[in-house]
Order: structure tokens, then sequence, then C-alpha cells
């Protein structure tokens, strides 16, 4: 477990995990009324908390499965990237691709937050990469 740091607005939910073997703590929207969410649309959600992650670590922010597979809802930007140094309020962007208007409700649980290690790069410049048997073979290179 690491440590995070979390201020709550009056009224907002500390994210949850939902069971012992759970990776993402679920987040819950924080919104004076509900929020009507229409197919093909986006909505930028609040959730009123403000985290502070240690240095060396991050947050995802990841969609829920049961709000894709029944309704259509997901998050875009996913995962998304709370940083260490962020301190603001944490927000989360759903898209409905569902074929029916969503209505996001206050204390719902709208996503899930998961913390990852992250490793920094030191960038070497080169003008010759080593080859690979892929080599730059992209997008469905490999077939279906």
């Amino acid at each position: 477990m690491i440590p995070v740091k979390i201020r709550i607005s009056p009224g907002a939910k500390i994210p949850e995990y939902q069971s012992n073997g759970s990776s993402g703590a679920d987040i819950c929207a924080f919104i004076e009324e509900p929020v009507k969410i229409f197919p093909g649309d986006t909505a930028l959600i609040p959730t009123g908390i403000f985290i502070e992650i240690p240095v060396g670590y991050e947050a995802q922010i990841r969609p829920r499965s049961g709000l894709a597979l029944k309704h259509g809802i997901t998050l875009l930007n996913t995962p998304g990237t709370i940083d260490a140094d962020y301190r603001g309020e944490v927000k989360i962007i759903m898209a409905n691709f569902g074929k029916e208007d969503f209505s996001v409700q206050s204390g719902m649980r709208i996503a899930q937050m998961v913390f990852s290690k992250v490793y920094r790069s030191h960038f070497i410049e080169t003008d010759i990469l080593n080859q690979t048997e892929r080599n730059d073979g992209g997008f469905g290179h490999s077939g279906i």
C-alpha cells in the first residue's frame, strides 16, 4: 500500500475498494443536480476529491465495466493519469456511446482509480535503432 493523502469537499465520498481483491477504488460523482449525458455527448463530472500522491506514483482513472456494458458509458482519455504534483479536484470525462440518455446522480460510482509505480526515462538520441522481427510493422501488421 502507498499512502495517499485526500481532501474531500463536504458531502463528497472518499474513494472505496469494493472487495479485498479490487485493484481500483470506486470514485463517486459529486454534483449539485443530476447531469444528463445524451448519446454521443461527453460531460466533465466533479468528484469533490483532491489527492496528494507520493512522487514516483500516479493514479490512473478507468471506466467501470458495468456502466460500459449496460449503458455504453465510458471515460475519455482512458486511462487518465493524475500526476503526483497535481493538487486540483479530480474530475471525470464521461462519454455516452449508448443509445439512450444517461443520468449521472450525485454519489453514483462513475469511475475507478488505480495507483501505479512510475518509471521515468532518460532519452538517448541516436541515428540507429536495433532491428527486430517486427521492425516498423504497425496497426494490424500481425493480422486479425
